[in-house]
């Protein structure tokens, strides 16, 4: 059993910055992959940023420069730091576990939070 747990989600200005984060509890061994991804009202969950094992970071162009993703792999935590936000990175947030080792257990599996909502009033 693993759980996937998001915090730090809010009401911000625009302008204004929050810091997500995410851990991931169980019997894993590795995570290869931890990213962000987010859900705006009446559009497709779209990936915000992902960062592998190796530190390897990917970011959708538009967060590039604002957003920073970074992980503890000890842990298996991720953090998504967001600066200068726009009312258009107004979404639910959710994290999500890709590739993942569990102890005594073949093969990789997937994992997702429960999301945190993220709110920029303009």
């Amino acid at each position: 059993q693993v759980q996937v747990v998001e915090s730090g989600g809010g009401l911000v200005q625009a302008g204004g910055s929050l810091r997500l984060s995410c851990a991931a509890s169980g019997s894993i061994f590795t995570i290869n992959t931890m990213g962000w991804y987010r859900q705006a009202p009446g559009k497709e969950r779209e990936l915000v940023a992902t960062i592998t094992i190796g530190g390897n970071t990917h970011y959708a162009g538009s967060v590039k420069g604002r957003f920073t993703i970074s992980r503890d792999n000890a842990k298996n935590t991720v953090t998504l730091q967001m600066n200068s936000l726009k009312a258009e990175d107004t979404a639910v947030y959710y994290c999500n576990a890709d590739r993942v080792l569990l102890i005594g257990q073949f093969g990789t599996y997937n994992y997702w939070g429960q999301g945190t909502q993220v709110t920029v009033s303009s």
